[in-house]
């Protein structure tokens, strides 16, 4: 998608920060005394339109959220070896935990929690999907995650593959490594990646991505996009930087170094929806907490956490601990920013769909990023 000159311009200098947006600003590994962050028209308008939230609720909702994020670890602690997942709930605006032992929820509870019990541990359903990971699976078969709410394993496949042969014998060997229920998706998912388009935000060879979250030293983005020792070039042309580490299939993570002139802050893109928004820190987001995501092709777009460390099975084989979202995206998008509120998420991978009917795309947790390659997030 072209910029127009005046917007070019305005823009230029952020993309030589080496920093793309993705959705909002809000908490972070904030303190309690931080100030609370403003909240853009521009955000609440895309939180409307997408997740059908007015102002007042799109500000209820974020608050929420925050809470839920800041309760998630407490109360995980306080549920032990009974702890089964948790999500929020959007309808409650709370956190729910689940547990296995009645003993532990009143532990659970004071930490601002709701509880359900459940029969099955994170930790067991964890063990269901090792299994399946360790299966080969047919083009037919989508992805797999742990659904908390479920206590059990979804096996997501695309609905006009169900009867083939290959899907139904991996979908058998499944079911016998434990509780699972199969799930139809309308299509099967793929990398976020597209050909060369001028005006956009970097390329690599003949790939145009979108430039994920400023660490110190460079960015991180897609492993797709390219690999190590690939040359970055800018939206202008110049040269960025290199991939110094890449990873993908298996994993879909990358990093580049940033020099010749360009450097990072903690700053994410605004196209014009939304103001720039500083980044302030990588708190990850429950489950059924909303999300937006900022790309160089759709730019922005919310929706919510679907799952976490699912599996998504790529025609280029499966990339494992990434994060399920309904928000769309499209070609070019990829490596682009999630963001809830003010705190990092991950980078685009890939998906199905596209944002004039819908569909639904997967990031790499950031904090998995920063692990690997022992970096640390430019934050505000």
């Amino acid at each position: 998608m072209r910029r127009t000159t005046v917007i070019r311009t305005g823009l230029s200098a952020l993309l030589v920060l080496g920093s793309w947006a993705a959705v909002g600003a809000g908490p972070a590994v904030a303190s309690a005394s931080a100030p609370e962050p403003q909240l853009s028209t521009g955000l609440l308008a895309a939180m409307q339109r997408d997740l059908g939230l007015d102002a007042a609720g799109a500000k209820a909702r974020l608050a929420a959220e925050k809470s839920a994020a800041a309760v998630e670890g407490k109360a995980q602690r306080a549920a032990g070896d009974a702890y089964g997942g948790s999500w929020f709930d959007a309808g409650t605006g709370r956190l729910t935990v689940a547990v296995t032992e009645p003993d532990r929820t009143a532990a659970v509870r004071a930490t601002g929690a709701d509880v359900r019990l459940v029969s099955r541990t994170a930790e067991q359903l964890d063990s269901v999907k090792r299994e399946i990971d360790r299966l080969k699976a047919p083009a037919g078969v989508a992805g797999w995650h742990v659904d908390p709410e479920a206590n059990r394993v979804v096996v997501d496949v695309v609905a006009s593959e169900r009867a083939d042969n290959d899907v139904q014998v991996f979908l058998d060997r499944a079911r016998d490594t434990g509780p699972i229920t199969v799930k139809e998706t309308a299509q099967a998912p793929e990398p976020f990646a597209a050909g060369t388009v001028g005006g956009d935000p970097y390329y690599t060879g003949n790939v145009r991505c979108s430039i994920g979250f400023s660490v110190h030293g460079g960015f991180v983005t897609a492993g797709h996009c390219g690999r190590p020792g690939a040359a970055v070039r800018g939206w202008d042309g110049s040269h960025i930087g290199t991939f110094q580490g890449s990873s993908f299939p298996g994993d879909d993570y990358a990093w580049v170094s940033v020099g010749s002139g360009w450097w990072t802050v903690p700053v994410v893109l605004g196209w014009g929806t939304v103001p720039d928004q500083l980044v302030r820190g990588s708190a990850e987001a429950p489950v059924g907490a909303s999300v937006c995501r900022s790309g160089s092709t759709t730019h922005w777009h919310c929706g919510t956490v679907l799952a976490k460390n699912e599996t998504v099975n790529y025609s280029q084989g499966a990339v494992h601990q990434m994060t399920k979202t309904s928000v769309c995206a499209e070609p070019g998008d990829s490596g682009g920013s999630f963001i809830s509120g003010d705190q990092a998420q991950g980078v685009t991978s890939g998906g199905w769909g596209n944002c004039g009917s819908g569909g639904q795309t997967w990031h790499q947790p950031v904090n998995e990023i920063l692990g690997r390659y022992g970096l640390r997030l430019h934050t505000a």
